[in-house]
């Protein structure tokens, strides 16, 4: 599989029922302007993610490749269990009364920090240091095949989806992803 693929693939995957899927939704329902707020999800998005695969390119100048292999086939399997674990946003976190851009921008790029995105991204970029940059599109990509059609269907309700069967879903793919991972 390639690097753009897998980054898609391993980002999309993590988003599944996580707080920034939250967060689309609660920015949907409260703007109601979905073009500034994908567009901030997508800035905040390559912002963070840049940051986070650069941050892997330097932890992985101290470790072999095999080292680098098995950190991802063991991430794929946490991300799995992760995956399992409902998140839900923070009842301090609020929504800023800026515009829905600059609202939704600091809320995402915020949101994001030490989410299992960032850190499956920087993953990313310690094992594929190479394609930096493709790492960084896919992992951006993933975010927004996660998020915008939550935030054009941001008015029907979260309580309709079935989101244990997807989260286990979403889990038996990460180990899968794993198992893909252990044998190149």
């Amino acid at each position: 599989m390639s690097v753009l693929a897998i980054s898609i693939t391993t980002v999309a995957l993590a988003e599944i029922g996580d707080k920034t899927q939250l967060l689309s939704l609660l920015l949907a329902s409260r703007y109601r302007k979905p073009i500034p707020i994908i567009a901030a999800i997508f800035l905040a998005t390559m912002v963070n993610h840049a940051l986070a695969a650069w941050l892997g390119v330097v932890v992985a100048d101290y470790l072999s490749p095999l080292v680098l292999k098995w950190v991802l086939v063991v991430s794929f399997i946490a991300m799995a269990v992760w995956v399992l674990i409902p998140d839900k946003l923070d009842d301090d976190e609020q929504v800023s009364t800026r515009g829905p851009f600059i609202a939704s921008f600091i809320a995402f790029f915020v949101a994001e920090i030490g989410d299992k995105t960032q850190i499956a991204t920087s993953i990313l970029g310690a094992q594929y240091a190479d394609a930096l940059m493709l790492v960084v599109l896919g992992t951006t990509i993933g975010m927004l095949l996660a998020n915008v059609p939550v935030v054009l269907i941001g008015k029907l309700s979260a309580d309709k989806m079935p989101l244990n069967l997807i989260r286990k879903v979403t889990a038996l793919l990460f180990v899968i992803l794993a198992i893909g991972a252990a044998m190149f």
